[in-house]
């Protein structure tokens, strides 16, 4: 019973956090200035929901009509807040430090960023970062990195518009299906200076990039303890 009751009350916090802000070229834009941001920073628990793209019900987002630049090849920063309110970036203002799982990026080519709901297939991921060798998660690092989470844009792909859809995981309650929490929502970027030498093939639609069966989805992260842990997903692309 003495190694049950921390893995019960772990699985029993709610891991709540939103994408509230990009940073780009170490400038802030702003709390919902090109990012989708929701009033609710609760977790989306469905992966057949269509709210798996950009998140929605029952945490509905508040449309912006900020198109970000990003220069191609340029690293950014999707910035973490437990609540829309909250400025500080102590751990406690990110994310619940007992919530481990992985941080996954991914974007879709889209004819207007501002419209387009991101339901459906094309995007393609461009960032993972799960359990390291030390047993550290890629939640741990964003929780305690004030709240960075940082993005490469590929530098070999096409100008244009796109949605960055950045995520967190949160394993916590993740024995059973449903129980894994995502969070993610979307950034509106029009990316310029790419040499568009390649286009990613390996893409995937939201919802349907993940099942419940998953074992990057379906798993215990307490017992027994986790050596390889599978980020769910498509494989990272590449320049």
């Amino acid at each position: 019973m003495k190694l049950l009751a921390p893995i019960l009350a772990a699985s029993a916090v709610s891991a709540h956090t939103i994408f509230s802000s990009l940073e780009v070229g170490g400038v802030n834009q702003g709390i919902g200035n090109g990012v989708r941001v929701p009033s609710y920073n609760g977790p989306i628990e469905n992966v057949d929901s269509s709210s798996m793209a950009c998140n929605g019900s029952p945490n509905p987002t508040t449309p912006t009509s900020k198109v970000i630049t990003v220069q191609a090849g340029q690293t950014v920063n999707a910035i973490w807040r437990y609540m829309l309110s909250t400025t500080g970036s102590s751990p406690n203002d990110i994310m619940d430090s007992s919530h481990k799982g992985p941080t996954i990026a991914y974007l879709k080519k889209v004819n207007d960023a501002t419209s387009d709901s991101g339901v459906g297939g094309g995007w393609f991921k461009i960032q993972q970062d799960g359990m390291d060798s030390s047993g550290k998660w890629g939640t741990e690092r964003v929780i305690n990195g004030q709240g960075k989470h940082a993005i490469k844009i590929p530098e070999c792909i096409a100008p244009g518009q796109y949605l960055l859809r950045a995520e967190m995981i949160a394993l916590h309650g993740a024995g059973n299906y449903p129980g894994a929490q995502f969070y993610m929502e979307c950034a509106q970027i029009n990316v310029v200076g790419g040499t568009g030498s390649k286009t990613p093939s390996n893409t995937v639609s939201f919802p349907g990039a993940y099942k419940g069966s998953d074992p990057g989805v379906k798993i215990s992260i307490y017992w027994p303890p986790v050596t390889n842990y599978v980020v769910p997903g498509p494989s990272v692309f590449t320049c």
